[in-house]
């Protein structure tokens, strides 16, 4: 039997998490190299004053001669700006609101930082992500790699990780998704880490602090509009429900989001730009005089013109049902991909943390509607919907 030892490249991005990932594969036998992904210094578009990435790097090189590992820095700013940020312009431009720490994981973590592994001869990367692995062999003899959900509630981080492949999940070790949070730092403190009680990165994937707004404001120009305020009742567009001929075309009808006009409702206020604001939003509005706060319930990027509604519970909010076009739809477990006409049972998130609903897949030619039990808040283009069996995710796809 070979004594030679498996190879794993972990991303030592700063924080506790990865610290914990480096310190396990190496008890656990692995030989084990930290490499931090340089992201960003793109002086056109400022992510803030501060440098969080110069503070991470440090602390990744101070986890890593801890551990007494071989450490180094990778830029990947170019295909970061590439794949990341040029995307995430383009669909704010167009009314969409992207995911850009799914985004990141598909493109870069899994993509470009696998391949630069690989090259260094590694058998696995192995990331901090709350998620777990499991793989199994088939009626053919093919290994099958599930995805599944961290056992800490409170961090699963699966729903960042739809978009993986087979192939990628096949180089992939996840060793702290059978770890709550305070496990992880309380191995950290027990082995000195320096990374112990930082506290996690908020902000953009690998990036750090960013106040959205003023990134976007940095390519997307102001450009004045009205902020229209629409009445429950005008929301209500579904009020008059026609006859539909097939399960097809009453989905159709449910997952179409209704479209406003000005004279729905009251102009109430303006804005500086209708592509900074997204379905859900309350901060940033900056009206007052309401009885309950107002929500943003749609926008329009051609006209310019946010249209708002009061409460949480606005009905313009809500909706039963989305599509996700063909070109979108991602299958983590290809054998459990549906053939047209199919349906499937399955619990689905269209944002982090959100709980599992209870959701009908409908596979039609063009795409596939996912149709939930209950309505569901804030659904928004852009954005990723995955499903789940269980506690394993399936697949998601590109809300439209």
């Amino acid at each position: 039997m070979s004594n030679v030892k498996k190879k794993v490249v972990v991303g030592l991005s700063g924080g506790v998490d990865s610290s914990v990932t480096a310190y396990l594969l190496k008890e656990q036998g692995y030989e084990v190299i930290g490499l931090f992904m340089k992201n960003w210094h793109d002086d056109s578009v400022t992510i803030s004053d501060e440098c969080p990435w110069l503070e991470d790097s440090n602390d990744a090189l101070i986890v890593a001669d801890k551990l007494g590992i071989p450490f180094q820095t990778v830029d990947l700013s170019k295909e970061y700006k590439e794949r990341i940020v040029d995307y995430m312009f383009k669909e704010y431009e167009m009314g969409r609101t992207p995911n850009p720490d799914v985004l990141c994981n598909r493109e870069i973590k899994f993509d470009v930082f696998l391949k630069i592994a690989l090259d260094l001869g590694a058998d696995y990367v192995a990331t901090g992500h709350y998620c777990r692995k499991a793989s199994f062999l088939n009626n053919e003899g093919e290994e099958i790699h599930q995805l599944l959900a961290g056992i800490d509630n409170n961090k699963d981080q699966s729903y960042f990780l739809c978009q993986l492949s087979q192939s990628q999940l096949a180089k992939t070790l996840f060793p702290i998704g059978h770890l709550t949070k305070p496990e992880v730092r309380e191995i950290a403190a027990a082995n000195n880490l320096i990374t112990a009680d930082k506290k996690d990165s908020q902000g953009l994937c690998f990036i750090g602090k960013v106040r959205l707004p003023d990134f976007l404001q940095q390519k997307l120009k102001p450009k004045k509009g009205v902020i229209v305020e629409v009445p429950q009742e005008a929301a209500h567009y579904k009020n008059n429900v026609p006859e539909f001929t097939s399960k097809q075309e009453e989905l159709m009808f449910k997952a179409k989001k209704p479209h406003y006009s000005v004279t729905d409702g009251k102009i109430v206020g303006e804005h500086n730009g209708a592509h900074y604001f997204t379905i859900g939003q309350r901060k940033g509005l900056d009206v007052g005089g309401t009885k309950e706060p107002l929500f943003v319930v749609d926008t329009d990027v051609v006209e310019n013109v946010i249209y708002t509604g009061q409460g949480k519970n606005h009905p313009g909010l809500y909706r039963n049902t989305l599509f996700v076009n063909e070109t979108e739809m991602h299958w983590v477990r290809e054998d459990l991909k549906l053939a047209i006409d199919e349906t499937m049972t399955v619990s689905a998130r269209i944002r982090y943390r959100q709980p599992l609903q209870e959701a009908t897949l409908y596979r039609v030619t063009g795409g596939l509607f996912v149709d939930f039990k209950v309505p569901q808040s804030a659904i928004t283009e852009g954005q990723f919907v995955a499903w789940y069996h269980g506690e394993e995710l399936i697949g998601s796809g590109v809300i439209s």
